[in-house]
C-alpha cells in the first residue's frame, strides 16, 4: 500500500499527518517528501525514512495503527526454521515480499511489507493449510532476510544436490558396509550431519531423532521437553547420513538386525553426544542425545533451587557420609542437578566415583564407570568393587533393586557419601519406595541426609514475556499473590512462537532432620509425614512451582502441568 500523495490509509488520519503531529517532521519536511516520493515513485515512509532521518520504527508503528496488524522487527541473520521456511516457496517470498516467521497452534505467522497483496495471503493460506497471521516489516530489512534465510536453505539443497537420486516406491538395493563407508566420507553427506548438529546445539536441544518411514524421512530435535521438525535427508541419501553417524559414534556400520549405542563429541562446544539405533520395519531409528557439559559449570544457583534448598543441598554435599537421593521421571535433570553437586565438590582431596549406564557426563578428575550386564558388572557389582577403592564420595546412576539399595546404605553408615537416584513422585513417597524394596526403616533413618524430587518446567521466553492477566479466583486457587504481576511469551522466532525458552527446574527438598528419622523408624504413614515434613520447612514441588511464577520465570499452566 503506497502513501500517493500522502493518502489516506484505510480511511484513518494520513500518516504524514501522524508524524507531523507527534513532531517527528514539520510540515515543510512533509512537502518536501510528498514531492521526492512523485519523482521517485516510492512509498512516503520509505523517503522519510531515508531522506529525512525519521526513526523507521515511529513510522511502521504509524503504518501498524492503520493498518491493523502489529509491526515486527525483523533480523535479517536471526534463522527461521527451515521446517517453518519451506512453508513458504522462495519464488512466492521473492514475488510477495513476504516471508514465514513462525508457526503457533497452527497459524502460520508472516511477515509482510506495507503494500501486501491480499491475494496472495490467501493463497498461502489454503495451500499451507494453516491460518495466516500478517506482522508489519521494514521493507529493506524484509528483503535482506528473504536473501539471508532463503539463502541458507538453497546452499543446504545444492550440497545435497549431488547425493539425491530418484524416488521411487520401491525398496532400495542393500549396500556393503564398503559402500556405505564410502558414501557417508562424502562432502554432502558430513554437510548435512554437521548441519544437523549445528542447528540442533544452536537451538539447545536436547535430542535429535532421524526416523525413516516408508517413502521419507522425519528429523525431529526435542527443545525444552517438545519436539520439532528440521530438514530431513531424502530416503536415498538416509543410508549414507546413518553411516556417517555410525562411523562418529564408533558403531558397526555393517550390523543393521540389533540396536547399537555410541557416543561421541564436539570438543569445541563441550558437548557429549549420546548415540542409540534401533531397527524399525522402515530401516534403523538413530537418537542422538546432546548433553552439554558447560550446563554443569552454570552453580548451582542456577539450576532452580530456593536459597534455604541450596544452602541444605551444599551442606549435605560438604557432609562426609549419608545418602542423598533425587527423585522424579525421566527426563526431569536429576543426574543434571547429581553431577552439579559433584563438580560443586570436585577437587584433588577427594576421591569420587560413579557408576552409570550409561556415562552421562565425562567430567575430569572423576572416576567414571559404566555397567555391563551382559557380562554380569550390574549396579551391585560395581558397586561392591568401588567400595574397595577407597571412595571418598561415590554416585550411584539409579537404584534399581535391593541389593543396590542394600549396598549404598551400607556405604553410607561406613562413612561415605553416596548420590544416586530414584523413580517416585515425590521426596516423602521414596521412604515407602525404599521400605517396600526390603531396606529396614531404622537403616533409612540412620543414613538418609537429604530426599530431593524435581522437575522441568519451561521458562518463559526473554525476547517476547510480556504481562498477563490472571483472575483473582485463580490466583486465589493457586496461591499466587493478589498484587504480584505475572508474565508470558507471546511467542517470537527465538522460542519458534511457543512463548518458552529453557528450562528451569522446581524441587521438593526434604532435609532428614532429628524428628524426620524418629518418624521414618516409627513407620508413620506417608500422609503424616508429608506433613511433618512441611512442618520441618520442606517446599513442595507445587510451592516451588508457584514461587517461579511469582518471580516471572514461568507460567502457572507449566506448573499445574508438571508439578502435579
Amino acid at each position: 500500500m503506497r502513501e500517493e500523495d500522502n493518502e489516506q490509509l484505510g480511511g484513518g488520519v494520513r500518516l504524514g499527518d501522524i508524524l507531523v503531529q507527534k513532531g517527528l517532521i514539520t510540515h515543510k519536511q512533509l512537502e518536501e517528501a510528498l514531492q521526492n516520493q512523485k519523482e521517485k515513485g516510492e512509498p512516503l515512509g520509505e523517503i522519510l525514512i531515508e531522506d529525512f532521518n525519521v526513526p523507521h520504527r515511529a513510522v511502521y508503528m504509524a503504518l501498524s495503527n492503520q493498518l491493523g496488524m502489529d509491526f515486527v522487527e525483523i533480523d535479517p541473520f536471526d534463522e527461521i526454521d527451515l521446517s517453518v521456511l519451506q512453508m513458504v516457496p522462495e519464488h512466492f517470498a521473492r514475488r510477495f515480499t513476504i516471508m514465514p516467521l513462525t508457526i503457533k497452534e497452527d497459524v502460520l505467522q508472516v511477515a509482510v511489507t506495507d503494500d501486501f497483496d491480499l491475494a496472495a495471503l490467501d493463497s498461502l493460506e489454503n495451500n499451507s493449510g494453516s491460518t495466516v497471521e500478517p506482522f508489519l516489516a521494514q521493507r529493506s530489512a524484509l528483503e535482506e532476510a528473504i536473501d539471508q534465510q532463503y539463502g541458507r536453505l538453497s546452499s543446504l539443497e545444492s550440497e545435497l544436490s549431488d547425493l539425491v537420486l530418484e524416488e521411487t516406491d520401491e525398496e532400495p538395493e542393500e549396500e556393503s558396509a564398503f559402500e556405505l563407508e564410502s558414501e557417508a566420507l562424502d562432502a554432502p553427506v558430513v554437510r548435512f550431519v554437521n548441519l544437523l548438529l549445528h542447528q540442533a546445539i544452536e537451538k539447545n536441544a536436547s535430542d535429535l531423532h532421524i526416523e525413516p518411514r516408508k517413502n521419507s524421512v522425519e528429523v525431529r530435535v526435542r527443545i525444552d521437553g517438545v519436539l520439532h521438525q528440521l530438514t530431513p535427508p531424502t530416503k536415498s541419501m538416509f543410508p549414507a547420513v546413518l553411516s556417517r553417524i555410525k562411523i562418529l559414534s564408533g558403531l558397526d556400520i555393517g550390523e543393521r538386525r540389533l540396536p547399537q549405542d555410541g557416543k561421541c563429541s564436539i570438543e569445541k562446544k563441550d558437548i557429549d553426544i549420546r548415540v542409540s539405533t534401533l531397527p524399525t520395519i522402515y530401516g534403523e531409528k538413530v537418537v542422538m542425545r546432546l548433553l552439554d557439559k558447560s550446563n554443569l559449570m552454570l552453580g548451582l544457583a542456577k539450576l532452580g533451587f530456593d536459597t534455604r534448598q541450596q544452602e541444605a543441598f551444599e551442606n549435605s554435599l560438604r557432609s562426609p557420609q549419608g545418602i542423598i537421593l533425587n527423585t522424579g521421571p525421566t527426563g526431569s535433570g536429576k543426574t543434571t542437578t547429581l553431577y552439579s553437586g559433584l563438580n560443586y565438590v570436585r577437587s584433588g582431596a577427594k576421591n569420587i566415583v560413579t557408576v552409570e549406564y550409561p556415562v552421562e557426563y565425562e567430567l575430569e578428575g572423576i572416576n567414571q564407570i559404566q555397567v555391563k550386564s551382559k557380562i554380569g558388572f550390574t549396579f551391585a557389582a560395581a558397586l561392591r568393587s568401588i567400595l574397595r577403592q577407597d571412595p571418598d564420595i561415590v554416585m550411584v546412576g539409579e537404584i534399581r533393586d535391593l541389593e543396590t539399595a542394600q549396598i549404598a546404605v551400607r556405604a553410607a553408615l561406613t562413612g561415605h557419601l553416596v548420590l544416586s537416584t530414584l523413580h517416585t513422585n515425590n521426596a516423602v513417597a521414596t521412604v515407602n519406595r525404599l521400605a517396600d524394596m526390603g531396606i529396614k526403616p531404622y537403616m533409612l533413618a540412620s543414613c538418609l541426609d537429604i530426599i530431593m524430587a524435581q522437575r522441568l518446567v519451561r521458562r518463559i521466553c526473554g525476547r517476547c514475556k510480556e504481562p498477563v492477566d490472571v483472575a483473582r479466583p485463580v490466583r486465589e486457587n493457586a496461591g499466587i499473590n493478589p498484587d504480584v504481576e505475572l508474565y508470558k511469551g507471546a511467542g517470537c522466532n527465538k522460542c519458534l512462537g511457543t512463548g518458552y525458552s529453557g528450562r528451569v527446574g522446581i524441587y521438593e527438598l526434604m532435609k532428614v532432620t532429628k524428628p524426620l528419622a524418629e518418624a521414618i523408624t516409627s513407620g508413620i504413614p506417608e500422609n503424616e509425614l508429608l506433613h511433618l515434613a512441611k512442618k520441618e520447612g520442606m517446599i513442595t514441588l507445587g510451592e516451588c512451582g508457584i514461587r517461579k511464577v511469582e518471580q516471572g520465570l514461568t507460567t502457572l499452566e507449566e506448573v499445574m502441568a508438571y508439578a502435579d
